[in-house]
């Protein structure tokens, strides 16, 4: 596995493809969860995420992805699709029920198709500032956003991340008594 996880992205007419390579974590959530708004808020409503090159994902990443599907939904239009997952993935993103609201393909699915033809290259990896290092509050903001986004998917998930949401935002709490 990469220990530097990179995230490639391209985009034709049709659709906006991020191809993960390596683990789906925190510490590329703000950078997705930046990149992705800023192409709806360019009018693009389709996406497609490719998992094939990603082994993991933890919590925080999945529900970056949600967040994700989840403003599509409140537009009205578009749709992400989840598109190679393993195994594991695959059971992850069930087990938190969000196959109801992300589209899970294998490789032969139409929006396979569209993600080739957007063609994520090396070179295309995640631009500017969604790239850039990004501070603790920036961090702990984006995971508390995920894990709720989780929650909103499917209220059975407050049971498995309400502890979490609580720590992360008495954390948060604890950064801006600092500052």
């Amino acid at each position: 596995m990469n220990p530097n996880p990179t995230i490639l992205v391209g985009c034709n007419q049709k659709v906006v493809c991020i191809r993960v390579q390596g683990k789906g974590s925190f510490q590329n959530s703000t950078g997705i969860k930046k990149f992705a708004n800023a192409m709806i808020d360019r009018g693009h409503r389709n996406f497609v995420v490719d998992l094939a090159d990603c082994p993991v994902m933890d919590s925080t990443f999945m529900g970056t992805l949600t967040g994700v599907a989840l403003r599509l939904h409140g537009i009205g239009q578009g749709e992400l699709h989840v598109i190679n997952p393993n195994e594991r993935n695959t059971n992850l993103l069930e087990g938190l029920g969000l196959d109801q609201i992300l589209s899970l393909e294998g490789s032969d699915g139409p929006a396979s198709n569209d993600c080739a033809s957007a063609h994520p290259e090396a070179k295309d990896a995640l631009p500017g500032e969604a790239a850039a290092p990004v501070d603790k509050r920036t961090v702990t903001e984006t995971m508390i956003a995920a894990h709720q986004a989780l929650v909103d998917a499917d209220p059975e998930n407050l049971c498995k991340f309400k502890d979490v949401i609580d720590y992360l935002k008495q954390d948060l709490h604890s950064t801006e008594s600092l500052d």
